[in-house]
């Protein structure tokens, strides 16, 4: 069965706007549907409204803080909740843990682990697909098996990763800073990098089918079942 749904919804509540701004954008380049809020005044508002499926929460806000909005989302909603924080004692980790949150990340943080602990929780709280179709390809992120109709593609750990980005922004294009900064967690790796493995993974999934993996001149990689 291939279980499709629509992108995990997820609210990010930071007062630093930098760090708000940077953290959305690193959700929303692998397909999360985000919302941003400087504070928690209207939490219980987003959370009736926005539905999210994971909160990501900064501890030290104006008002209300973490602690107290972490109390407010886990009686109000069934909300994964990853927070964040510029203290990096073992104490107020054990108590956000100890209140409920999921996971806790200390600042700063490199945005690539954001991410990746963010999908982590929503795995384990099912709220992502298992897997995903473009035209005759089938992407399973959790057993990690790659289809071409009934054929199986077999590919290394990092040419997975790569097509299960793709396949998160499938039908977008996305610049080689965005795929090293998903894939590899890092901005400074040389650009040829990114073309190499693309190389490599276009020539594995068109041994079975036509291409998918399409070259946007001066702008990147889309993923799409037709070529236009």
């Amino acid at each position: 069965m291939v279980l499709v749904s629509t992108p995990a919804r997820v609210l990010v509540i930071e007062d630093a706007e930098a760090i708000g701004v940077a953290v959305s954008s690193a959700l929303r380049d692998v397909g999360y549907q985000v919302l941003l809020r400087g504070g928690g005044r209207e939490l219980e508002s987003d959370l009736a409204r926005f539905r999210p499926d994971l909160v990501v929460l900064d501890v030290m806000l104006p008002g209300r803080d973490g602690f107290v909005l972490l109390e407010v989302v886990r009686r109000a909603s069934g909300a994964g909740v990853v927070m964040l924080t510029a203290r990096d004692g073992v104490s107020d980790r054990l108590r956000g843990l100890d209140r409920g949150a999921d996971d806790y990340l200390v600042k700063p943080f490199v945005l690539a682990e954001l991410v990746a602990r963010v999908s982590a929780v929503l795995r384990r709280l099912g709220r992502t697909p298992s897997a995903v179709e473009i035209g005759d390809l089938l992407v399973d992120a959790d057993s990690g098996v790659v289809l071409r109709g009934d054929r199986t593609v077999d590919l290394t750990a990092t040419e997975l990763r790569l097509l299960q980005y793709f396949a998160a922004q499938r039908g977008r294009v996305v610049g080689k800073t965005q795929i090293l900064t998903a894939v590899w967690g890092y901005e400074d790796y040389a650009p040829n990098l990114v073309e190499v493995h693309v190389s490599a993974l276009r020539r594995k999934l068109e041994e079975h089918g036509p291409r998918l993996l399409h070259t946007v001149r001066g702008l990147g990689y889309v993923l799409r079942a037709d070529q236009r």
